[in-house]
């Protein structure tokens, strides 16, 4: 069965110069000295030393890449090739993958260790095709340790509802520790418009 095109796939196809627009938007923020990394140091304080940790959608690179300078073994996979490349040819260390999230299968390429935390930030849930998302949710669990979590971020205005994610986790045998609204943890609530989901395996 044909897989349906992700939402980044389709803006790849209509701008061929959307993932180098993603890369120069994102390089002028950091000279402007943007904090880019909010996401990352939250990911580092809830993982072990030396942890495990998947960055799952990682566009070019910089969470994993200051995460991997933080001590932690970190993977980083993206469906979108020109950023994996830019993610290896400019920041060194983390191992750098080119898969689709809705067919995540790491032991196929070599990486059998399950991940203490799996960050996936930057909206990339509501990118991938409505179709593939609780496949997409479905495969990060099984990449989770047992104790493992998984950390989902992204704005409620992009034609995800909550209450759909909710039950698309829950289908796809993870369960809810805890729902914010920032990255700084503060507590959701009826009037967010960006969530922080943090959750495990099903019991």
């Amino acid at each position: 069965m044909t897989r349906e095109p992700s939402l980044w796939d389709l803006q790849r196809a209509e701008n061929p110069g959307h993932s180098k627009w993603y890369i120069e938007r994102f390089r002028a923020l950091e000279e402007t000295g943007q904090d880019l990394v909010g996401e990352a140091r939250l990911i580092d304080a809830m993982a072990p030393r030396e942890g495990r940790i998947l960055d799952a959608g990682c566009g070019f690179g910089r969470h994993a890449a200051w995460l991997h300078a933080q001590g932690h073994a970190v993977v980083g996979v993206d469906g979108d090739d020109e950023l994996i490349a830019d993610a290896r040819a400019l920041r060194p260390g983390a191992t750098w993958l080119v898969q689709d999230l809705s067919e995540l299968d790491l032991p196929s390429v070599g990486v059998t260790e399950p991940f203490d935390v799996i960050l996936c930030a930057g909206n990339v849930v509501t990118f991938v095709a409505p179709s593939t998302r609780i496949e997409v949710l479905r495969l990060m669990g099984l990449h989770l340790a047992a104790r493992g979590r998984l950390v989902v971020g992204f704005g409620l205005d992009r034609d995800y509802p909550l209450a759909d994610f909710l039950a698309d986790a829950a289908v796809a045998g993870l369960a809810v520790h805890s729902l914010h609204s920032t990255w700084e943890l503060h507590p959701s609530t009826d009037d967010d418009d960006f969530v922080v989901a943090i959750l495990g395996r099903a019991a």
